[in-house]
């Protein structure tokens, strides 16, 4: 069955991946970033063309999740010109790399605000639309980083999508009854096919990151040691691929996670054991009947 879908962060890797692999699937995708008439003017006008090419339902969407107003004019615009949003998917992130304690507060506020305060405002856009029809799924994107063994020098970045996750998961129990499913894709680590890596942000505080030179040479190290254990068939796609798979399913038979990992960090199996933990938990404190997406009048 067709869906609405709004992806958010979808200018490049795995946002753009799997609003492309939406569209393709037959549903309505706005791929939303932000300045489209500027800094990522090419990349919608790339992405028209590649929907033009093809025949897709594919729309470049400004939204901006460091702003209210972008996120909720991005939400409205698709209610307007659709009726209704059956998908959000909460990709928008940024990557920083470096000594934990080189960053600043203030830095380490902006990797929050785009990694998990920007989802709230994705969420305070959507959810009035999603309640109102009483139907939806809310889509993250977490990191393998929240649960698996994760390298160092990515503490602020690691910090902030665990936070993500955890609202993620609370979310899910207060949407459930307006009929709203949750699901939360879980990549690991990619070496290729994605800008991760390559537009990170670092701390500007060059006398502290200098300080930590005795560790040069332990990131590359890292990501040398990642690509080795990488299998050649490893690709981004294939998160893009699951979910387009988890859209797909009938409402009430999506999982609650799905992890896609290649390297085996451990978050698979540490997932496994803290669903059954949530699941067991919430029927002892009699909260069952939230874990299913059930409107309950």
């Amino acid at each position: 069955m067709q869906s609405i879908v709004l992806v958010t962060g979808a200018g490049t890797g795995i946002g753009k991946l799997t609003a492309q692999s939406l569209a393709e699937a037959g549903h309505v995708v706005y791929a939303s970033m932000r300045d489209i008439a500027g800094r990522n003017s090419g990349r919608a006008a790339e992405m028209r063309s590649y929907a033009a090419a093809k025949g897709l339902q594919l729309h470049p969407l400004e939204l901006d999740v460091l702003s209210q107003e972008s996120a909720d004019a991005a939400a409205a615009t698709i209610v307007r010109e659709q009726g209704h949003i059956d998908v959000v998917m909460q990709n928008a992130g940024h990557l920083v790399v470096g000594p934990t304690e080189a960053f600043t507060p203030e830095e380490i506020i902006k990797v929050f605000d785009t990694n998990v305060l920007g989802a709230q405002r994705v969420n305070r856009a959507v959810l009035p639309y999603l309640r109102k029809q009483e139907s939806g799924l809310m889509l993250w994107i977490s990191s393998s980083t929240t649960k698996g063994g994760f390298p160092p020098f990515m503490g602020p970045y690691g910090a902030a999508k665990a936070a993500m996750d955890s609202l993620a998961v609370t979310l899910a129990y207060e949407i459930a009854r307006f009929g709203i499913e949750t699901s939360i894709m879980v990549p690991g680590a990619f070496t290729k096919g994605t800008d991760h890596f390559p537009s990170a942000g670092k701390p500007a505080d060059a006398a502290t990151m200098a300080a930590y030179g005795r560790y040069d040479g332990v990131m590359d190290r890292i990501g040398q040691s990642l690509s080795a254990l990488m299998p050649d068939d490893a690709d981004p796609q294939a998160v893009a691929d699951e979910i387009v798979r988890i859209v797909g399913l009938p409402a009430g038979q999506r999982p609650m996670r799905s992890v896609i990992d290649f390297v085996g960090d451990g978050a698979k199996e540490v997932f496994e054991v803290s669903e059954r933990m949530r699941i067991d938990f919430a029927h002892r404190i009699g909260m069952g009947d939230l874990l299913e997406a059930k409107i309950k009048r």
